[in-house]
């Protein structure tokens, strides 16, 4: 899935039609046109959806899934920002980068990798254009001081406009070379290649692995339960996560009986955040979920604050 680029048909606005589903929790409203397109002299047929906006631009997205709904191409598309935040948060929440362990194991010596060589001679091209762009300033600064007179003598311009030409040259050929020295080598080479005389090693990957799994399920629960208390928490866009991580990381009273395991929630910050984690509570009871290995079922409820617990010791 991809946005088309270059010149592409202008389609007619009449054969634009309004598609609307709710989508990650909330309504999407698209003005789609559906097609199929031909690539490749027709040998590969694709598909296309294009979004027509207010201002009357056409975004042509191109895609090989027939299966998904025109309006769920679009939504994944312009909603690609929302990737980016998932890896940003799961490094700052929940350290999806740290090292599990410092274990190492054999890596695999023809395994592709790019090319050091290569991203060597990039790094010269780099900062060779960066000279060359700083000289061509230079040389339209010795044309201005000429032209206003702040040069003294038309032989000091003329020597110091040779000396900057020439340092030019001189860079322009060398960007060339390099350019020709880079094509020459390949992007990818075998990992054996690209460490020649050193170990092959890596960082273990197992406990790696089956950390990053147990984050991603705890971010995919953390996702649910936002998603429960979305009908009873107006702000839950900006604030729903924090909620839930505040009401998981609080404390909480475990009490098991003979049928239950009853956990008691600390209230949080505010009354109408602890009202929203009571009717979070409400439907994870609904649920009648099991603790796992037992038969204790899993009842929640929030305790009360510590000014409702004084006005009932009050009453009473």
């Amino acid at each position: 899935m991809t946005y088309r680029k270059g010149r592409t048909p202008h389609i007619s606005e009449k054969r634009f039609a309004w598609h609307k589903a709710r989508l990650d929790g909330r309504q999407v409203r698209y003005l789609l046109h559906d097609q199929p397109v031909r690539f490749l002299k027709g040998k590969l047929r694709l598909r296309q959806v294009t979004r027509l906006t207010r201002t009357g631009h056409q975004t042509p997205i191109v895609t090989s899934r027939w299966d998904l709904r025109a309006i769920v191409v679009a939504h994944r598309m312009f909603e690609r920002w929302r990737q980016e935040n998932f890896f940003k948060y799961l490094r700052e929440e929940y350290l999806i980068d740290a090292l599990a362990d410092y274990q190492v194991e054999p890596d695999d010596p023809r395994r592709s990798v790019p090319n050091p060589a290569r991203k060597a001679v990039e790094r010269e091209i780099h900062t060779a254009r960066i000279h060359l762009r700083k000289l061509r300033q230079g040389y339209g600064k010795t044309a201005i001081d000429y032209v206003h007179g702040r040069t003294r003598t038309v032989d000091a311009f003329e020597s110091a406009e040779k000396k900057i030409r020439t340092a030019i040259d001189k860079t322009t050929d060398r960007i060339k070379k390099l350019k020709v020295r880079c094509e020459s080598l390949p992007t990818r080479v075998p990992l054996a290649d690209a460490r020649r005389g050193q170990e092959l090693v890596k960082l273990s990957t197992e406990r790696k692995h089956l950390t990053n799994v147990l984050k991603m399920i705890a971010y995919q629960v953390e996702s649910d339960l936002v998603e429960l208390v979305r009908p009873h928490y107006k702000r839950v866009e900006d604030e729903g996560r924090t909620l839930i991580q505040s009401a998981l990381q609080d404390a909480a009273d475990i009490e098991p009986t003979d049928d239950q395991l009853r956990i008691t929630l600390a209230p949080l910050s505010s009354t109408h955040r602890s009202r929203v984690l009571e009717l979070l509570c409400e439907v994870l009871n609904k649920t009648n979920t099991l603790f796992p290995g037992t038969q204790l079922r899993m009842r929640y409820s929030v305790a009360p604050s510590s000014l409702e617990a004084k006005s009932g010791q009050v009453s009473d």
